[in-house]
């Protein structure tokens, strides 16, 4: 049933706003096929959890949340399984459901906010790990035909908080399901500093997958804001690769700056620390801001506008490249 004037506001995490036009949401193929086929004379826009979205206005299109359910064991050869989700599952839980089914690779990637079906739209990583890392396929419905065709993780295109679907396929194709290659022999990534930090205040020497995960959560709770308190979306810039000679120009006042190894002889900053030190950490204007603990995250204490929230991410972007050079990104979809 499709719905008039649709109030977004508690569709997307950061808690805005906003209004759909029109809205109507799907929990099968059939779903989907019968919404689309029947409003081709208008425009579409898929939501998901509403996790990495920033919207800055009403929403003048026919707005279709994806509610596909199901998981499912597809295959299991040696240790190796293949678990299938829906694409409208929460990936928290469907992160929770592998540990219990004994299923490592997706601890470490514990209570990242959103969807199943936005995981591989974005590559969603965090301590060590990323999606590419487990991906084994996903199927998605392409708009323009109403056929369904299946990529595989090279056909995905993943780069750092990329894929395809973000770029040259961005608004064809909805995702419908995922596949994941996990292992019953886990082999834990507990080498993140963090992890490492937090295993030890627990008193764990040889973790398991629900003790990574474990951690992660706490982890994640002692620095994120939880979107049901505060609205947000998580981390709002990309960490930037740059030249080493950018780094090495900014290290002659910055010393400390943390720096990592990325691909093609560059390095990865952590944007975080820009913003920090640009003096935005615990920024409060109006009722937005930058979170206290995590200059990452901007936040929405409650009626802020979407536009707001963008304006005060564009003046967080111009300071940052005024006092060193660098370029940020923003991860989130600005709408």
């Amino acid at each position: 049933m499709i719905t008039k004037n649709k109030d977004l506001q508690a569709l997307n995490t950061f808690g805005i706003h906003a209004l759909a036009r029109e809205f109507a949401a799907f929990s099968n193929l059939n779903e989907l096929h019968e919404l689309v086929s029947s409003n081709r004379d208008k425009s579409l826009m898929i939501l998901g959890g509403g996790s990495n979205i920033l919207l800055t206005k009403d929403i003048d299109a026919l707005v279709l949340r994806n509610e596909i359910k199901g998981v499912e064991i597809l295959e299991e050869s040696g240790t190796a399984v293949l678990i299938r989700s829906g694409a409208g599952e929460i990936w928290h839980e469907f992160v929770v459901k592998c540990i219990a089914l004994g299923l490592g690779g997706l601890e470490n990637l514990s209570l990242i906010p959103g969807s199943v079906g936005a995981s591989p739209m974005q590559n969603i990583g965090a301590y060590g790990k990323e999606i590419k890392d487990v991906f084994k396929e996903l199927e998605a419905y392409h708009i323009e035909s109403g056929e369904l065709h299946t990529f595989s993780k090279e056909q995905c295109e993943f780069g750092y908080r990329e894929s395809v679907f973000k770029r040259k396929l961005k608004g064809q194709y909805v995702i419908t399901s995922v596949t994941f290659q996990l292992s019953r022999e886990h082999q834990v990534n507990s080498t993140y500093g963090a992890i490492k930090d937090e295993l030890k205040k627990m008193g764990i020497d040889n973790p398991s997958i629900l003790d990574i995960s474990n951690a992660v959560i706490a982890i994640r709770s002692s620095k994120l804001p939880d979107p049901k308190q505060i609205g947000n979306a998580g981390s709002f810039f990309k960490n930037p690769v740059v030249e080493k000679d950018l780094l090495e120009a900014i290290q002659v006042n910055y010393p400390d700056i943390p720096s990592y190894p990325a691909e093609l002889g560059k390095v990865k900053l952590a944007a975080g620390w820009l913003i920090e030190q640009a003096g935005w950490k615990g920024f409060t204007e109006k009722t937005y801001g930058v979170h206290k603990l995590q200059a990452l995250v901007l936040v929405n204490y409650g009626g802020s506008t979407g536009q707001e929230i963008y304006n005060l991410s564009t003046r967080i972007l111009e300071d940052v490249h005024q006092k060193f050079g660098v370029q940020l990104e923003r991860e989130v979809n600005i709408l």
